[in-house]
């Protein structure tokens, strides 16, 4: 079977062929590890980087406004952007409603012209499915990261949203609604013009232990815009995936419960046998690999028991398990070609 019917057999719990893998490398990875054992490794791994051509890697890669060293950047709510290091995205550094005194003028973008970051052509987006990280068989959009819980510490910050919800502030209430109009505008966009399948909701949900906002919290304020922004696309026929990092196992029954058919999440900081134990079945799993501990400073014979015993625990011949791997700099190029090998040697364990 091709890519596309072995994901959607996957997901639907129907058999595929193999498990799908995806090895993402971070831009930021060009200017920390040499060019050369780069491009080596994803030739040496065709399953994993099926088309790769060295010829289309710049010599000089152009990163995002977003990700500039010491360069600020305005994203289109206003929010003052800042990073150290190339290719990494960093952190904002100026909330535009630090104060609610602001909120009068305070005017949301137009999702015709913009996403959460900048500019979009949609015309030209609808001929372009590049920008999706995995799932290239299927035509992918994702409404960014940051786009709801996240946008709101974004805007105002993340000790001011927490007082705002504890005080239940009418302006939050309006500020919400506003972020999901937006949303909103972005999925109709990417359903209508763009004509996609397959619909992401990335932001990050999750501490190293415990959810940023109390699962009480999320229910009142996130929840109903989650709930209603999957339903548009749910109803369009789109499969809906969601990426939250960090420990979300408080938080991954409401999640469900808002139509997701496409879980990812992280791997050891919400456990493995927790995942299998409450997860696995119910949900398409897309699990995060390590990027913490074992595949930074472990074996390259330890990389390959987790990746092992991750599939084993978390897979089966029915489906329901794919994974991803997010290279950072950091990791010793043996331990770069340990994931790469073990992801591909273990994408066929139940064919």
């Amino acid at each position: 079977m091709d890519a596309r019917e072995n994901l959607l057999r996957l997901i639907n719990f129907d058999g595929p062929d193999y498990i799908p893998m995806t090895f993402h490398i971070n831009a930021a990875c060009w200017h920390h590890y040499p060019r050369e054992a780069l491009l080596e490794l994803t030739a040496s791994h065709p399953f994993l980087f099926p088309d790769f051509d060295s010829s289309e890697v710049p010599e000089k890669i152009e990163y995002p406004p977003f990700a500039r060293a010491d360069e600020k950047f305005i994203d289109s709510w206003g929010c003052v952007w800042e990073t150290t290091d190339d290719g990494i995205i960093g952190i904002v550094t100026k909330h535009p409603l630090e104060s609610w005194d602001d909120f009068e003028n305070f005017k949301p973008p137009d999702p015709n012209k913009v996403n959460h970051m900048g500019p979009i052509d949609w015309i030209r987006q609808s001929k372009d499915n590049s920008f999706a990280i995995s799932q290239k068989c299927i035509k992918s959009g994702e409404i960014g990261h940051n786009h709801t819980w996240l946008k709101l510490i974004d805007i105002r910050g993340y000790e001011n949203v927490l007082f705002d919800m504890a005080d239940d502030e009418p302006k939050l209430h309006k500020l919400l609604e506003m972020l999901e109009n937006f949303n909103r505008g972005l999925i109709r966009n990417h359903i209508d013009i763009c004509g996609v399948k397959w619909m992401g909701f990335a932001e990050d949900l999750g501490m190293q232990k415990g959810p940023m906002l109390s699962p009480q919290y999320f229910r009142k304020y996130i929840k109903p815009s989650y709930r209603r922004l999957m339903k548009v696309a749910l109803d369009d026929g789109c499969i809906v995936h969601v990426h939250a990092d960090g420990d979300i196992r408080q938080l991954t029954d409401d999640l469900l419960d808002c139509g997701v058919q496409v879980l990812n999440l992280q791997d050891l900081v919400n456990g493995i046998d927790w995942i299998k134990e409450n997860l696995k079945g119910r949900v398409c799993i897309d699990l995060d690999i390590d990027r913490q501990s074992v595949t930074v400073n472990g074996s390259p014979e330890q990389i390959d028991a987790l990746v092992r015993e991750e599939v084993a625990k978390l897979g089966g011949k029915e489906g329901g398990l794919m994974m991803i791997y997010g290279l950072y700099p950091g990791l010793p190029l043996e331990n770069i070609k340990a994931v790469m090998d073990a992801m591909e040697k273990y994408s066929t364990y139940y064919s």
